[in-house]
């Protein structure tokens, strides 16, 4: 006869300090949300960047500065003063954004600018009750539901690609900046608004890059940016990656940032092994994390990719039908992945101007 009895049950006895402490936490994390939406808001409004040039200045100082509402400059300066974001003087009631913050919230700060990424909370917030419908049915959401998607991951990308990429990405790969000045064959992968390929193109005249992306918004933004720099070698297509069907065509491909997007990464990246000729690099940069939850659990941006993937990356692909890999789906299936399509030598390595991104080197075979 079956046991159906229950299993034994752990008996808790309740700690009222552990939940004083909890309570503690709890409010930390509400307060911290709040103070990441002022940030977002400072970023877009430009008011980082007033303050940063200003003095001590009265709210209707700042605020005239910035060609701005006295009434919103003034709340939204007393929340960030309250968060020791600000300074501010009681006395001459004066607000003014210390130097060692500003190195982190203003344009001028490049890739270590947080309050541009604190953007995606909006974005995430204008799709929350279709995520909880996905909870609810499964499934998920198309790259059209997130309306500023291109927008802030190109803002973001476009600091790293500024700071990094020519001196410090590129030279990661052997002998690849004297065989761009050469000239060969390059394609980027998600090329998103293209900005990485167009400033390649304009390093190197002499190769030809190939954008591809399935975002014709994306595309369009792409091609105004290389027409608007007079850009003759360099060319965009509206494609699926997963469907791209090219043969030993490109010497190096590149893919920023958005393989771990892809509803089915398994066919791109074997579509990527095909399209590279004998010797060939792929060099794809991707999330910063493990594959195992327990080792990431002490990775200090850990609870934001995690968001990030529940609100957009697992998602996408899911609503694609796809493997909805996530965005911390980590060093360990990456490398499994890579070495599944072909790449039998993976090199896993990083920049200093782009903490938050693994880069990976795998040559294709002779």
């Amino acid at each position: 006869m079956a046991n159906t009895s229950a299993p034994d049950q752990i008996v808790h006895v309740f700690d009222d300090a552990a939940a004083a402490e909890f309570a503690g936490k709890a409010i930390g994390y509400l307060n911290a949300g709040s103070v990441a939406t002022l940030l977002s808001i400072g970023h877009q409004t430009q008011l980082f960047d007033t303050m940063a040039g200003l003095p001590p200045s009265r709210s209707d100082q700042i605020a005239a500065a910035a060609e701005l509402n006295e009434r919103y400059v003034r709340e939204w300066l007393s929340g960030l003063a309250v968060a020791e974001v600000i300074s501010y003087d009681p006395d001459h009631q004066t607000f003014w954004l210390p130097p060692e913050h500003a190195a982190f919230l203003t344009r001028a700060a490049g890739p270590n600018n947080i309050a541009s990424t604190t953007q995606m909370l909006g974005m995430f917030g204008e799709v929350e009750q279709q995520i909880i419908g996905c909870f609810q049915a499964g499934g998920g959401l198309p790259y059209s539901a997130y309306s500023r998607f291109h927008e802030i991951m190109a803002s973001d990308s476009a600091a790293v690609v500024d700071s990094a990429l020519l001196n410090q990405i590129l030279p990661l790969v052997d002998g690849i900046t004297q065989r761009l000045a050469s000239g060969i064959d390059v394609a980027d992968i998600g090329c998103g608004q293209g900005h990485a390929i167009n400033v390649l193109a304009g390093a190197f005249p002499a190769s030809r890059l190939t954008g591809f992306d399935f975002s014709p918004e994306a595309i369009t933004v792409a091609r105004d940016e290389a027409s608007r720099l007079g850009l003759t070698n360099v060319d965009f297509q509206v494609c699926d990656v997963a469907t791209l069907d090219r043969t030993a065509a490109f010497d190096l491909i590149l893919a920023f940032d958005s393989i771990h997007d892809q509803a089915h990464p398994r066919a791109v990246l074997a579509n990527i092994y095909q399209a590279l000729r004998p010797q060939g690099t792929f060099l794809m940069r991707d999330v910063k994390a493990s594959s195992h939850l327990e080792d990431n659990i002490e990775l200090p941006w850990a609870s934001f990719l995690y968001a990030v993937s529940t609100m957009h990356c697992m998602s996408v692909s899911l609503g694609l039908g796809g493997e909805g890999l996530g965005t911390a789906w980590g060093e360990q299936l990456a490398t499994d992945l890579l070495h599944a399509a072909g790449f039998t030598e993976v090199e896993l390595t990083g920049v200093d101007n782009d903490p938050l991104n693994t880069c990976y080197i795998a040559q294709k075979p002779t």
